[in-house]
Parts: structure tokens; C-alpha cells; sequence
């Protein structure tokens, strides 16, 4: 669980990203098989990259430099490696940039993926699932 704690503080924006996904997802389908629901909502487009821009300059720095992100999960990599791609076309473009204000622009821009594994998105999603429903029987029994 190492630098989880800089995930938590995109926690509500995420779940509310994906659950955006898994809705336009179940609306576009004539007919539904849970198990590919997830598969298909992890690849589609998120509205951000998932980490923080603190959290992503350092990698980046780190990369930069040549370490190895051999130890990282294979989906935390390649959304590291994505971010990368990016930043260095930023900094071609915009070469007054800082490395950490590059990072900043790109991780605030759209990825093309939740870089989640379908186990974690459904379990994401069934704890969303829950907290609305236990809020709208609240609010029913407040009326």
C-alpha cells in the first residue's frame, strides 16, 4: 500500500470518473455480461490521470534519471510511462517549463484509461454502489 496516500485525495473525483464510465457503459449495451463490464470501463477514457502532480514529478524525476520501474505494477507503470511520453513533448513545446509544472498540465489532462485492474474497478464500484443506495434511503426517509 505505498504511496496510497497520495491516490486518496482524487478518491471521490476517481469513483465518480469511473462510475460516469460504467453508466455510459450500460447505457450503450443491448444486453449486459457483468464480468465485461469491467474489463471494458478500465479502458475507457478517464477524465484525468489518477495521481497526484507531486507524486508524478517525483516518478518522472526518478525515470528521468534512469530508475527502474521495474517493481511497480505493470498498470502503474505504463500510466507513468504515459505521463512521461507526455511531459517530454510538453517540454519540447514549452521548454520554460519546470519539470514539475510540465507534470501539473499532464496529469490534469484527459487519459485514455483508468489504469485499474477489473477486480479494482469492481470493487470500487460496488462500495459507490452501496454508499448511493444507503444515501437515497436516507434521503427517502427524510421526506
Amino acid at each position: 500500500m505505498k504511496h496510497h496516500g497520495a491516490m486518496m485525495e482524487y478518491a471521490d473525483e476517481r469513483i465518480q470518473d469511473l462510475m460516469r464510465a460504467y453508466d455510459e457503459y450500460l447505457s450503450s449495451c443491448p444486453y449486459i455480461r457483468m464480468p465485461e463490464v469491467y474489463d471494458a470501463i478500465v479502458n475507457m477514457q478517464s477524465r484525468r490521470f489518477w495521481v497526484s502532480d507531486t507524486r508524478a514529478s517525483k516518478v518522472i524525476y526518478a525515470m528521468m534519471r534512469g530508475v527502474s520501474l521495474k517493481s511497480m505494477r505493470p498498470l502503474k507503470r505504463e500510466m507513468f510511462e504515459e505521463i512521461l511520453r507526455r511531459v517530454l513533448e510538453l517540454r519540447q513545446n514549452r521548454p520554460e517549463l519546470s519539470l514539475s509544472a510540465c507534470c501539473g498540465i499532464v496529469v490534469a489532462q484527459p487519459a485514455p484509461k483508468f489504469y485499474l485492474t477489473p477486480g479494482s474497478a469492481k470493487i470500487m464500484v460496488c462500495k459507490a454502489r452501496k454508499k448511493w443506495v444507503k444515501e437515497k434511503l436516507k434521503r427517502l426517509r427524510l421526506l
